[in-house]
């Protein structure tokens, strides 16, 4: 039979992941539970300023402390700048990103490394980063994008100015767009810098083999960085080894190096294996940041509620560095009207340098921002006519063979409408106050979310599979497991297609030197690319399976099926053959039990940056979230009493990971949405712990009930979409326009604290 005829033992079941037990028992080992005997420990001296000269560093009482094996600076880094090539992407305002390992001549974000300390104990470290004096020069900085644009302005880089990028949509007329408009609806709206707040903080060891190959063992959700390691180093890149054990989350925050190049450098110079570990406050003051948008929405709607204008201006403060801003930006903007059907759009963006802490990626890669703006302009454009927010929304969704602002036609499955009417049933009829303080408002979001890499990029992902003469599968794949169950998808897929169970199939993931290259866990792409690249081999493996028992048996091809450790003979069940036996069959014939298979994403040319048309994205997941609130009118506190999330999934490959994934990215959502944001005053980080850091907790929360479409029309395995990145992205407009439903008002910046519910109520 046909393989892809087949009903699916294990592929869209709720399985139990198979690293289940270990994480439950504890048993699980993180990159911070590796010791290694004589390691030192490394830390680093931040700075206290965010715009400062280095005028000196004097580092030799601290070198003269006994425990001490090394005090570096910039000058000790054989390649301390690095460069990061952008290419034809930026035309319209080209650039070259700079990454610097430590401060050099000038500091740019508060907490920025000026040296790292490696010594015998911890405390050692401690003591000697107190005995470095640096002679600062105190600068003026820029720490509002918008100031960071002026003539004049302060310059955070190197660079003439502090504009990073700038991007662009046309599409038809605008101003006649508007001309037709019944209304025009006019906002702009804020959202703040947010923290990944993963519970393991960056973290790592590092060691020299024999061989002289620096081995790092960390917590990162790129195991490639192994070449921008071996460039700083001036070392060929098979030199260095990266190996990535299960990660303890990343949400995007561990894809740029953290403590992979300070762990390396301190072994490049003194030969001895160490270990860096990341405090809460390091973590939150000095990693990269989801960035902070201004976004200014103008939308035309007629008066029975189609959108024909939509004109959106985008500010994104970068941070102290480029890194992913240009990515992340590109993203914002081709995603700026949302999953709407809009007759005339105009989007600019810009990406500006400030003296904040560096942006970079954080889960929804700018989907999330320009979600918030796109979902409150619904829900306003709405109230604006007297008109129902879903059935606006329904008047205006895409559909499979729509075009989108940037002329790229949705080829594949478009299920939003089928989400937000799904999210919409399941919330349910509001619920009747009995209380006078207390006011009761439902409020929806829908949300397009891209899973894979640009098109321009040419993304690949490799795999191994190979079956063992007593039945059992090895897989063998790059991915990083950043806790959401990258190698037991693996395993499924690989169960399912060579009729194995998912303890039969131990997944090898991780390790440059001994696992194929498969990229980065970012961008939503790891199910679709090393799912697609498992799928390729496995299938490969039972092909030959089915050829040699088809010659064997007589028997073709169609008839033949692994099942359950065996091979199945449909119209003659009484010559089913163990699997075991006929693995043997093959090794004695020489049929090869393995392949390397290679995974190519859909490819394209740049899109055109002059009007923003193209294909940017492979493909897309849809799907809403809908939330009921209870807002206490004398505290401002919104407490959640329904939430509900649907997605077009494609096909779930796990069921229970799948919601899992739903579940966690409300979660994720809702902090951006009630109670998450970096303050700052000129750059310094005010809240670097979580204590003053809010994040949502189980109190916070209450049962999360989900749903899923399963329409098959992903690029995925088996048709799946990705899920990782999109079930995070609605989650905060749907909590704001539940508020503003229950107060009759609007808020427009996040987050919606109980204080920003009470000004909105005083307004």
């Amino acid at each position: 039979m046909s393989y892809k005829d087949k009903k699916f033992r294990i592929v869209g079941k709720p399985m139990p992941r198979h690293d289940a037990w270990e994480k439950v028992l504890g048993n699980t080992s993180y990159a911070g539970d590796h010791e290694i005997p004589g390691m030192l420990h490394v830390k680093a001296l931040r700075s206290a300023h965010a715009a400062a000269r280095l005028i000196a560093i004097d580092t030799s009482a601290a070198e003269a402390l006994e425990g001490v094996e090394a005090v570096l600076t910039a000058k000790d880094v054989p390649h301390n700048e690095t460069v990061t090539k952008f290419g034809q992407t930026h035309t319209v305002g080209g650039f070259e990103g700079l990454y610097r390992v430590l401060a050099d001549k000038k500091v740019r974000f508060y907490g920025e490394a000026v040296a790292i300390v490696a010594a015998e104990t911890p405390e050692i470290c401690d003591e000697a980063l107190k005995l470095i004096k640096v002679e600062y020069e105190k600068l003026e900085g820029v720490y509002d994008p918008a100031e960071a644009l002026k003539p004049g302005a302060y310059l955070v880089g190197e660079d003439e100015s502090n504009l990073v990028c700038q991007y662009k949509i046309r599409k038809g007329d605008v101003t006649d767009g508007f001309s037709r408009a019944d209304v025009i609806v006019e906002n702009t709206f804020t959202v703040p810098q947010v923290d990944h707040a993963y519970m393991e903080t960056e973290c790592g060891t590092a060691w020299m083999g024999e061989d002289g190959i620096i081995t790092i063992r960390a917590s990162t959700q790129v195991i490639e960085h192994f070449r921008g390691i071996a460039e700083v180093l001036g070392l060929p890149q098979n030199k260095v080894r990266v190996i990535a054990p299960m990660v303890g989350g990343g949400f995007g925050g561990k894809e740029d190096i953290t403590v992979e190049t300070y762990l390396a450098l301190v072994v490049y110079k003194t030969g001895r294996p160490c270990s860096m570990v990341w405090t809460r406050e390091e973590s939150l003051i000095c990693h990269g940041k989801r960035h902070a948008y201004k976004m200014h929405y103008k939308t035309g709607v007629t008066k029975d509620g189609k959108l024909v204008a939509q004109q959106v201006d985008i500010l994104s403060d970068a941070g102290a560095y480029v890194y992913l801003s240009p990515w992340i930006l590109l993203y914002s903007t081709v995603k700026a009207v949302g999953p709407y059907d809009v007759e005339t759009v105009k989007v600019d963006s810009r990406t500006v340098l400030t003296n904040n802490t560096f942006a970079s990626a954080n889960r929804g890669f700018g989907g999330a921002q320009v979600c918030f703006g796109y979902e409150r302009q619904m829900d306003e454009a709405a109230r604006a006519i007297g008109m129902d927010p879903l059935e606006f929304r329904r008047r205006n969704y895409l559909h499979q063979g729509d075009a989108m602002a940037t002329g790229r036609i949705l080829e594949n499955a478009v299920e939003t409408e089928a989400t937000g009417i799904k999210v919409m049933e399941m919330l349910g009829e509001k619920t009747v106050s009995d209380k006078p303080n207390i006011v009761i408002g439902q409020g929806m979001a829908s949300s397009m979310m891209s899973y894979g890499r640009m098109t321009f990029l040419h993304d690949t992902s490799r795999s191994y599979v190979s079956i063992e003469l007593d039945g059992s599968v090895v897989v063998r794949c790059g991915v990083q497991d950043i806790g959401c169950g990258q190698t037991s998808s693996l395993a499924s897929i690989a169960a399912e297609v060579l009729g194995v169970d998912m303890e039969d199939v131990t997944v090898f993931f991780g390790d440059t030197s001994l696992t194929p290259l498969a990229g980065t866990t970012t961008a939503t792409r790891m199910l679709y690319m090393s799912g697609n690249a498992t799928l390729k081999a496995a299938k490969a493996i039972r092909d030959n399976l089915l050829d040699k028992a088809s010659k064997h048996l007589a028997v073709p091809v169609a008839e033949l099926d692994l099942v359950n450790h065996q091979l199945v003979v449909e119209s003659a069940p009484e010559r089913n053959m163990e699997l075991e036996q006929l693995v043997k069959l093959c090794a004695s014939d020489g049929v090869e039990l393995f392949n390397l298979a290679q995974f190519n994403a859909p490819a394209r040319e740049f899109m055109d940056f002059t009007s923003g048309q193209g294909q940017v994205f492979a493909d897309f997941t849809f799907g809403s979230h809908a939330i009921e609130v209870a807002v206490d009118t004398d505290t401002g506190r919104a407490e959640i009493l329904k939430y509900v999330a649907c997605y077009d999934a494609g096909q779930a490959v796990n069921k229970l990971s799948a919601e899992g994934q739903i579940e966690g990215g409300a979660v994720y959502g809702l902090g951006y949405g009630a109670m998450e944001g970096i303050q700052y005053d000129r750059g310094k980080t005010l809240n670097p712990d979580f204590a003053t850091y809010l994040i949502p907790t189980s109190m916070d929360v209450p049962e999360i009930e989900t749903d899923m479409i399963e329409s098959g029309g992903g690029l995925g395995p088996f048709g799946a979409k990705g899920l990782g990145e999109p079930s995070s992205v609605p989650s905060a407009p749907a909590f704001v326009n539940a508020v503003c439903d229950a107060i009759g008002k609007s808020i427009n910046d996040l987050p919606a604290t109980p204080e920003a519910i009470l000004k909105a109520l005083e307004s």
